[in-house]
């Protein structure tokens, strides 16, 4: 593991040991995701090879008491997610290449977009919990190449159970995601 990520673990850690509101919780964990993305050099090559067919989600960190997750999301050209929740807060760090995110919300017809699509270039941080808005689709911005973001949830994301949504009628099916590099590999 290299300086940098135990640096972030470390700060992490030390944020979720507190009891502290979401709003503070999430500048302070955007602050160091800041940090770990403003440079290309430490994550190893093994987390970031993509899959041919779909986006990879390598787990990079699970603390021990299930308070949090890092994970790399490798997107090969052209990839994309189902419509999503999480259940959980979330701040996303683009490392490399560039991730479109374009934002939904429940409503009577089933699902509307919330807004225009946001893209996320290397260096940049966003957020995502079920108070200020959870559910989106997200895409490598590229059809040429590979788009990798880091990722810390607020749970073990990879055993969390959370929602798939029909584009269509908004109607939802729950699913765990597990991770492409630990023995939990559901993508049902």
């Amino acid at each position: 593991m290299t300086g940098r990520l135990q640096s972030f673990i470390a700060a992490v850690r030390h944020i979720t040991d507190g009891s502290i509101e979401e709003t503070r919780l999430l500048d302070s964990v955007q602050d160091a995701m800041r940090t770990l993305v403003a440079a290309d050099d430490w994550l190893p090559t093994a987390l970031a090879v993509p899959h041919p067919q779909h986006y990879q989600q390598y787990l990079l960190h699970s603390d021990p008491c299930s308070r949090f997750s890092i994970v790399s999301f490798v997107w090969g050209p052209g990839q994309q997610t189902p419509i999503h929740d999480h259940t959980v807060w979330g701040v996303i760090g683009m490392l490399r290449g560039a991730e479109l995110s374009q934002a939904y919300r429940l409503c009577a017809e089933g699902l509307a977009p919330q807004g225009g699509p946001q893209r996320l270039e290397p260096g940049q941080v966003t957020t995502v919990s079920p108070r200020i808005g959870d559910i989106h689709r997200v895409a490598n911005a590229f059809a040429d190449r590979v788009s990798i973001s880091i990722h810390a949830y607020g749970a073990d994301i990879g055993r969390t159970r959370r929602r798939v949504f029909n584009p269509l009628t908004g109607t939802a099916r729950e699913f765990i995601s597990g991770y492409a590099n630990a023995a939990i590999h559901c993508r049902d």
